[in-house]
C-alpha cells in the first residue's frame, strides 16, 4: 500500500509540475508593456502608455506610425481575437476546428465577404490603403518578435499567418453583416405564405406603429406558380442561416442621443452612445488613444481595423446605432440549360467560382460558387455538401456591402480627423454599410445627426419593395443605384436641441425615399425621450442614469391585460400578487421580471408555435406588437391564441391562464420551489461566450465571462435573451457592449466602459476587468490628456525603428 501511495504521490507532483510549468510558459504570452523594443517598419520612435485598465495612448509622430503601433497593440492583446475573425471572414474555420466548421465555411466562401474586401481593397484610394498597410505591418511586427502565442493556439494547434489589408476590410464587412440581416424576413414571409394569407403575414410581421400595413401581392400565388421549389427553398435557406454566426432579434440595437447646451447645465453639448452588441469574450471592443499630428483621438476601436469607430477627439464626438435599412435582398433565379438562369434579357450563365476548404483531420471540401447577376446563390449550400442536384430556382443575395467600389474603412481615416460638421459630413459620405445613425457633437456647441450609408433604389413598380424574394427574371425588382447622399436622413442645431435614434423610425413625415418597413419597436426610443424631458439641464451624471434605466414600456403596457387572467393554482395567484404590485424594472434583485419574461416565453409559444412549424424555433421571439395587438383583438388578431392543432378554439384568456401555469412550473424546475428567491439576475445572467471554446464545457469555465445583469429586450439597458435556447432561455446575449457620455465643455470629463476587458488573453487580470462594474452601471473616465494619465501611473513601452 505504501508504494501504491508513495507512485500516487509522485504522480501528483509530476502533473502539478507539468501544470505550473504549462501556466508559466504561457504567461509569456501576456503582452511586454514596458521597456524598449526594437522593431522593423517604423519610421520614428512610438510611445505606448498604458493606463491602469490596460488602455494604450499611442504617441507617434505620424499617422502611419500611429496606425502601425495600433497593429501592434491589437496583436499584444487580441490576437486569438483577431485570428477568429479574420478565419470567420474568410470561410477558413474548419481548418483549425475541423468539420464542424464546415457549415460556416460554406456559406462565407459562397457569400463571398474575402473577395468583396480584396475588390474593395484594389479600389480604394493610396491614403486608405497606406494606411491599412502601415496597420498590417503592426500587426506582423508583433508575430516577428516571436512571443509565446495566445493558449487559443497552443489548444487547437494553429499558427497565425502575416495579416493583410484585405483582412482588416473583411471584419468591417462582417460588421455589417451582423448589423443586417432582413433577409431572414423575407425568408420567414416566403415560408409563412405556404400555409397563411398575407394578411395573417402582416399581422405577425406588423408594421410600425402608426404606419399602415404593406401592401403585398398574393405571396401564396407568387410562389405556388413555382412548385415546390419556394418551400423548399425557403427551408434549405433557413436550415443555413440557423448555423451562422449571429441572429438579429426584435427589440435589439443600440442608443444614442445628444443635447445642445440649451439642455445641459454647462452650456454645451453633451453626447450618449450604448451600441448593442452580442456579448463575447473577448468583447467587441477594444479602447485606444491615437496622438499623432493632425490627429489626437481616443475611443473603441474594432481589433484588426485601424482607426476609432467610436469616440471624440479634441473638436468633436460622435455615435452610431443601427438605422437597419433594408439593404439585402432575395431573388429568385429560375435555372435555364446546363449553368444559366433567365434574366430579363434572357439566359445568361452563372459566373462560377471553385473554391477548396481545408477541413483538419479531414479531406479537403470542394465548393463550386455561382453567382447572378443579383449576387451569390446561397440556397444551395446545404444540398450541394449532400450531393444533391439543384432544383429549378435557385435563391441568389444580393447585399450593398458586397458592392466592389464599397469604400466604408476610408469613413474610419476621415472620421477620427474631422474638426466640424462640414469635416464630419466628408466622412460620413464615404460610409457604405452598414448605414448608421451617427449623432455629433462639436465643443463649438453644434449637435448633428446623419443617417449614412448607401440604400438601394427600388422601381415604383416593384411590389415586394425587398419584404419577400423577388422573382430575379423580372427587372422591376432590380435596384436602381442608391439614394443620393444628400438626400439620406440629417438634421442640425434642431430648435428642440435634442436628437435621439435607438433604431426606431428616423424619417421625417413625407420623407420621399424607401429605406425600409421594418424599424425597431420605439420603446426605447420613446423611454429616453421620457427621460431627457423630465429634466431642464443635463449633466453626466443625469445621461449615465438614462443609460442604466431598465423600465420595460411593452410590459408596462402589458401587464394590466396578463393582470386580468384568472389563477388555476395556488401559485399562479401568487405570482398574478407580484406582479400587481409591480412597476415593470428589470432589476436583476427581484422575482418579478423573471415571472414576466418566463410567462412571455410561453405565451409567445402559445400563440405562434403551431402556425410556424419548423419555422418557430429560429424565429422564436418576444414580438411586443404583436403580442399587445392580439391580446387587444386588433382587426382580427385573437385569431392567434387559438391553437390549429387542436378541434377545440381556444380564446385568450385561456392562453394566458395556460402559459402561466407552463411559465411557473419551468421556473419551478429550475430555481426551485421558494418564488420569493427567484433572482432575475441569476437567470438573466451576462454571458460572454468565447469563441469556439465557449461550447466546449470543459473549457468554457476558464474562457467564458458571466455576469448576473438587469434590463430586458425592450429596455434602454437592454438585454436580449434567446427564447429557443432551453438550457439558458433567459441568459443576457446581447447588451450594451460599450457604453460612452461625451462633455464637450470638458472631454475629459467624458466617460465610458464596455463589457469585458481590454485583454483578450484569460491569464491576464485585464481579461474580466470591467464586467462586474458594467454590468453596475458604473463608468471610467475618458482620460486623453498626457499629463493626468502620468500623474496618474502609467507603464511605458516605447517602440524603437530597427533599421
Amino acid at each position: 500500500m505504501r508504494t501504491v501511495a508513495r507512485i500516487v504521490l509522485l504522480l501528483l507532483v509530476i502533473g502539478a509540475a507539468l501544470a505550473g510549468g504549462a501556466y508559466w510558459y504561457l504567461r509569456q504570452s501576456l503582452p511586454q508593456t514596458t521597456g524598449v523594443m526594437r522593431i522593423a517598419g517604423l519610421d520614428a520612435p512610438v510611445e505606448i502608455l498604458r493606463d491602469a485598465y490596460g488602455i494604450p495612448h499611442i504617441y507617434a509622430r505620424s499617422a502611419d506610425d500611429a496606425y502601425f503601433a495600433l497593429g501592434f497593440v491589437h496583436a499584444q492583446d487580441r490576437l486569438w481575437q483577431m485570428e477568429m475573425n479574420r478565419r470567420l471572414a474568410a470561410g477558413r474555420l474548419a481548418e483549425i476546428l475541423g468539420p464542424q466548421g464546415l457549415y460556416t465555411d460554406r456559406f462565407m466562401r459562397t457569400l463571398g465577404v474575402r473577395r468583396a474586401a480584396e475588390a474593395s481593397f484594389k479600389n480604394l484610394d493610396a491614403d486608405s490603403r497606406k494606411s491599412l498597410a502601415a496597420y498590417a505591418a503592426g500587426v506582423n511586427a508583433f508575430l516577428a518578435t516571436g512571443r509565446v502565442l495566445p493558449p487559443e493556439f497552443w489548444i487547437l494547434r494553429d499558427t497565425p499567418e502575416p495579416w493583410t489589408p484585405v483582412d482588416s476590410i473583411s471584419w468591417t464587412k462582417m460588421m455589417a453583416w451582423d448589423l443586417g440581416d432582413n433577409w431572414k424576413n423575407e425568408l420567414l414571409r416566403m415560408s409563412l405564405a405556404r400555409t397563411l394569407p398575407v394578411e395573417r403575414i402582416g399581422q405577425f410581421l406588423p408594421p410600425y406603429p402608426g404606419d399602415a400595413p404593406q401592401k403585398l401581392p398574393d405571396l401564396h400565388q407568387l410562389y405556388a406558380a413555382l412548385g415546390d421549389d419556394a418551400w423548399r427553398l425557403a427551408e434549405d435557406t433557413e436550415r443555413v442561416a440557423e448555423l451562422l454566426p449571429s441572429w438579429q432579434a426584435e427589440g435589439i440595437g443600440s442608443n444614442n442621443w445628444v443635447v445642445s447646451g440649451a439642455r445641459s447645465a454647462s452650456g454645451k453639448p453633451l453626447l450618449a452612445n450604448d451600441p448593442h452588441l452580442g456579448l463575447s469574450a473577448p468583447p467587441v471592443w477594444y479602447f485606444a488613444q491615437l496622438h499623432a499630428p493632425g490627429m489626437d483621438i481616443i475611443g473603441a476601436t474594432f481589433p484588426g481595423v485601424p482607426g476609432v469607430v467610436l469616440g471624440r477627439n479634441t473638436r468633436i464626438a460622435w455615435g452610431f446605432t443601427n438605422t437597419g435599412p433594408d439593404v439585402q435582398d432575395l431573388y429568385l433565379e429560375k435555372l435555364e440549360g446546363e449553368d444559366g438562369y433567365l434574366t430579363p434579357q434572357g439566359a445568361r450563365p452563372f459566373l462560377r467560382l471553385d473554391e477548396t476548404i481545408k477541413v483538419r483531420g479531414a479531406p479537403d471540401q470542394k465548393l463550386a460558387v455561382r453567382i447572378s447577376r443579383h449576387g451569390p446563390v446561397v440556397s444551395e449550400v446545404l444540398r450541394a455538401a449532400q450531393g444533391l442536384a439543384p432544383r429549378g430556382h435557385v435563391l441568389a443575395f444580393a447585399w450593398t456591402a458586397l458592392a466592389d467600389d464599397d469604400a466604408s474603412v476610408r469613413a474610419l481615416f476621415k472620421l477620427g480627423q474631422a474638426h466640424d460638421w462640414t469635416g464630419f459630413l466628408e466622412a460620413a459620405r464615404d460610409l457604405g454599410a452598414p448605414q448608421q445613425n451617427i449623432v455629433y457633437a462639436d465643443v463649438d456647441g453644434n449637435i448633428g445627426f446623419i443617417a449614412a450609408g448607401r440604400v438601394p433604389v427600388r422601381r415604383p413598380d416593384n411590389d415586394l419593395l425587398g419584404l419577400a424574394p423577388a422573382p430575379g427574371w423580372l427587372a422591376k425588382y432590380d435596384w436602381s443605384g442608391y439614394i443620393p447622399f444628400d438626400e439620406l436622413p440629417r438634421s442640425y442645431n434642431p430648435a428642440s436641441g435634442v436628437i435621439v435614434t435607438a433604431n426606431n423610425k428616423i424619417v421625417p413625415p413625407g420623407y420621399k425615399r424607401w429605406i425600409t418597413s421594418e424599424w425597431q419597436p420605439p420603446y426605447r426610443a420613446e423611454r429616453i425621450e421620457e427621460l431627457l424631458a423630465a429634466v431642464p439641464k443635463h449633466t453626466v451624471p443625469s445621461f449615465a442614469r438614462v443609460q442604466a434605466d431598465i423600465v420595460s414600456l411593452p410590459l408596462r403596457e402589458l401587464l394590466p391585460r396578463l393582470l386580468a387572467t384568472k389563477p388555476r393554482t395556488r401559485e399562479a395567484a401568487q405570482a398574478l400578487a407580484l406582479l400587481a404590485r409591480w412597476d415593470g424594472a428589470m432589476a436583476s434583485e427581484r422575482p418579478e421580471p423573471l415571472i414576466a419574461m418566463a410567462w412571455w416565453r410561453e405565451l409567445t409559444r402559445a400563440l405562434y408555435a403551431d402556425e410556424l412549424g419548423e419555422a418557430f424555433r429560429p424565429n422564436w421571439l418576444p414580438r411586443a406588437e404583436f403580442v399587445a395587438n392580439v391580446l387587444a383583438g386588433k382587426d382580427g388578431a385573437a385569431l392567434w391564441c387559438d391553437d390549429v392543432r387542436t378541434p377545440a378554439t381556444e380564446t385568450c384568456e385561456q392562453i394566458l391562464a395556460s402559459s402561466l401555469d407552463a411559465a411557473l412550473v419551468d421556473l419551478r424546475r429550475r430555481y426551485g420551489e421558494d418564488m420569493m428567491a427567484w433572482r432575475w439576475g441569476a437567470a438573466h445572467v451576462a454571458l460572454h461566450e468565447h469563441r469556439p471554446f465557449g461550447r466546449v464545457p470543459w473549457l468554457a469555465r476558464w474562457f467564458d465571462i458571466t455576469v448576473p445583469s438587469p434590463g430586458g429586450p425592450y429596455t434602454v439597458d437592454v438585454g436580449r435573451s434567446n427564447f429557443f435556447d432551453d438550457e439558458r432561455p433567459f441568459a443576457n446575449r446581447h447588451a450594451p457592449s460599450l457604453r460612452a457620455i461625451y462633455d464637450l465643455a470638458d472631454p475629459e470629463a467624458s466617460l465610458y466602459i464596455y463589457s469585458g476587458g481590454q485583454s483578450g488573453n484569460p491569464l491576464s487580470p485585464d481579461y474580466r476587468a470591467f464586467s462586474a462594474a458594467w454590468a453596475r452601471g458604473e463608468y471610467i473616465r475618458m482620460t486623453a490628456d498626457r499629463a493626468r494619465l502620468e500623474a496618474a501611473g502609467v507603464r511605458r513601452l516605447t517602440l524603437q525603428p530597427r533599421k
